[in-house]
């Protein structure tokens, strides 16, 4: 090594010494403590016999065929929201429009409906596009209001064959809807301050439905909110506002 070289490795050693000594300790690795013991899950009633039946499906595939709605090229986005509520209206007399009803009252507040519909009396909610199911088309995610009450019922659509199906229906109180990649995410107020229902729905190829995935009991970490707003949103859409009632 020639004198220059080694004076300048002197000097920069010296440098790199009194930055340390400026630093003190920062930057160097600290112990965290001592690490719990991992612990096996514990099985209970080892002799319990294998059931002979399947549990209850909760996640069973619910589809529908839209009856008198079609679409050019079966593109989603011409097919018309109110059309598709309608639809259902009329295929469930029973739900909308029979003696005994639970939700007449959505039959009621289409004749606001169409168009140009007046979003304040209208129970259809905007509508959502995104490729749910993974064949490289957009999917129609669409709301509307039980009425009366403050349910809301959230639906999935989608063209099989030319055919506008629901490939996943849900009615329930409704504090948000997120779309998140592939899924749905449904979030629902609880009687429990503090806590949320939060279930996700995802495309299924077998079924040609979107099935109930995950269903978590969680801790929101603040109060409970009597009427929280409805919040439907595709990428950094802006939310819709509806209400929405414990279960």
């Amino acid at each position: 090594m020639n004198p220059s070289r080694t004076s300048r490795v002197a000097l920069l050693a010296l440098a790199l010494a009194a930055l340390t000594s400026a630093c003190g300790d920062a930057g160097e690795l600290r112990g965290a403590g001592p690490t719990a013991t991992a612990v096996s899950p514990a099985r209970l009633w080892p002799d319990l016999p294998a059931a002979s039946s399947p549990a209850w499906d909760y996640g069973e595939a619910e589809t529908e065929t839209v009856k008198g709605v079609t679409a050019p090229g079966d593109d989603i986005h011409q097919v018309d929201p109110v059309a598709v509520v309608r639809a259902e209206i009329a295929a469930h007399p029973d739900m909308y429009t029979g003696a005994n009803a639970p939700y007449s009252g959505t039959a009621d507040g289409m004749a606001a409906c169409g168009r140009t519909r007046d979003t304040g009396s209208c129970p259809v909610l905007k509508a959502y596009y995104r490729d749910l199911t993974g064949d490289g088309r957009d999917d129609m995610a669409l709301g509307f209001r039980l009425l009366p009450g403050n349910g809301t019922a959230v639906r999935v659509y989608t063209f099989q064959r030319h055919k506008l199906v629901q490939i996943m229906a849900n009615d329930d109180a409704v504090t948000a809807v997120e779309l998140a990649g592939r899924a749905v995410i449904i979030r629902s107020p609880s009687q429990i301050p503090g806590y949320e229902y939060r279930t996700q729905w995802t495309w299924d190829a077998d079924q040609k439905a979107m099935l109930l995935t995950r269903d978590e009991f969680l801790r929101t970490g603040g109060p409970q909110r009597t009427h929280p707003p409805l919040a439907s949103a595709s990428g950094s859409a802006s939310p819709s506002a509806a209400s929405a009632s414990a279960r």
